[in-house]
């Protein structure tokens, strides 16, 4: 593989972001961040930033569909058409991201993304995100009530077993009988627990991060609300440092306020962006049926027919947009779509500009639009002249 080095592009690293910098990458890692274009020697791919953003390869742990593919629907084909989507909209890794059904369907879909793994035509698969089915129908927002199910550790050994390594994140409601002892049983597993769709009080939600829950899936949403007599989950998470809150900032999910709020109390090291999208990811406005529900989407906006929002549309660049727009620094932003969900997922060599670190890049013009995509070196998304991409 030759040397590639990227030259007059804004950089965007862990500490600072450097007007006018260099990435020297070799062997799909990045070999050295140069202030200015150092001399080429030898066999060198030249790439001219612009001047644009360049960012760490975003990494979304939570989406169920883009570009009209469901990843449930069982084919190793809406894998790969969330894998190419995703890279087109910047993100390099992903959590392939399942919702509750029953346990023939899940097994089904972890089959065909064992399948693909190691084999995407965009995004790298990081692993799989079980979201169900053991949440509670109080607050079970879009997910299937028909499937809902107390936590069962025979089931969920099965799952593990069923999908090797890759199982990477479970979201669980820990309240539900048998949830602490689900937590517990994960942890020693080494997976992330989450908890969302869950009525958990304070004082349940402190045990299950006691026992080892440390993420907040979609916060604020599915779970029950901040009262000044009952904190509930959400505060409980905000008073811990090792417990990270996903954001859907989609301009829908969460007021802009709210978004200022997490970034106040927990900082860029305890967000992540995150999609949580749909197969309308991609297309736009229509009708959907996700998770056994028919959604509508009017206005980029999915719901269903009583109004539950029903997952988002919003893309990994446009989240980072959204986000800098509602008066997050750049910086924080791009720990939270980048370095974060690496530093969550234990992805040590991703999710940053650094030396040595994999040369997941990604160059953004100045509305957030993707030039390119690069994973591990390679070119793997470049936007035509006219707008399209190849």
């Amino acid at each position: 593989m030759e040397a590639v080095q990227i030259i007059n592009a804004r950089i965007a690293t862990d500490k600072q972001v450097i007007e006018n910098g260099s990435v020297l990458i070799d062997k799909g890692r990045i070999y050295a961040i140069k202030r200015e274009a150092p001399e080429i020697t030898g066999e060198t791919i030249i790439i001219d930033g612009e001047g644009k953003l360049l960012i760490p390869g975003m990494i979304d742990v939570h989406i169920h569909g883009a570009n009209g593919y469901d990843m449930m629907d069982g084919t190793t084909r809406s894998i790969q058409e969330v894998s190419k989507t995703s890279a087109a909209t910047g993100c390099t890794s992903f959590l392939a991201t399942s919702v509750t059904s029953d346990l023939e369907t899940l097994l089904r879909m972890i089959d065909k993304v064992k399948q693909v793994a190691g084999h995407e035509e965009g995004a790298m698969i990081a692993g799989i995100h079980a979201e169900g089915p053991y949440l509670n129908v109080k607050r079970k927002g879009m997910q299937n009530e028909a499937h809902l199910r107390h936590p069962d550790l025979s089931e969920m050994g099965l799952i593990i077993e069923r999908a090797d390594s890759l199982l990477k994140m479970v979201t669980i409601a820990p309240e539900l009988p048998g949830g602490m002892e689900l937590v517990s049983f994960l942890h020693k597993k080494g997976i992330v627990i989450a908890i969302a769709h869950s009525d958990a009080t304070y004082e349940e939600a402190k045990e299950a991060f006691r026992l080892g829950a440390s993420h907040i899936t979609h916060c604020f949403n599915g779970m029950r609300p901040i009262h000044h007599r009952d904190p509930g989950l959400i505060v409980a998470a905000m008073e811990e440092q090792k417990v990270s809150l996903q954001a859907i900032v989609d301009n829908v999910h969460l007021h802009p306020a709210i978004v200022r709020l997490m970034h106040r109390v927990k900082g860029p090291d305890g967000i992540v962006l995150v999609t949580d999208a749909l197969q309308a990811m991609g297309l736009g406005d229509g009708e959907y049926v996700f998770g056994g529900h028919q959604v509508t989407v009017r206005n980029g906006i999915a719901q269903l027919m009583d109004g539950t929002l029903a997952s988002s549309t919003v893309t990994m660049n446009e989240a980072l947009k959204n986000t800098v727009t509602l008066g997050i620094p750049l910086q924080d932003a791009v720990r939270m779509a980048s370095t974060t969900p690496a530093d969550v997922l234990g992805l040590t060599n991703k999710g940053r500009i650094a030396e040595g670190a994999d040369a997941d890049l990604v160059l953004l013009d100045d509305q957030f639009e993707v030039e390119w995509t690069m994973i591990g070196g390679k070119m793997i998304f470049k936007r035509e002249s006219d707008g399209n991409h190849r």
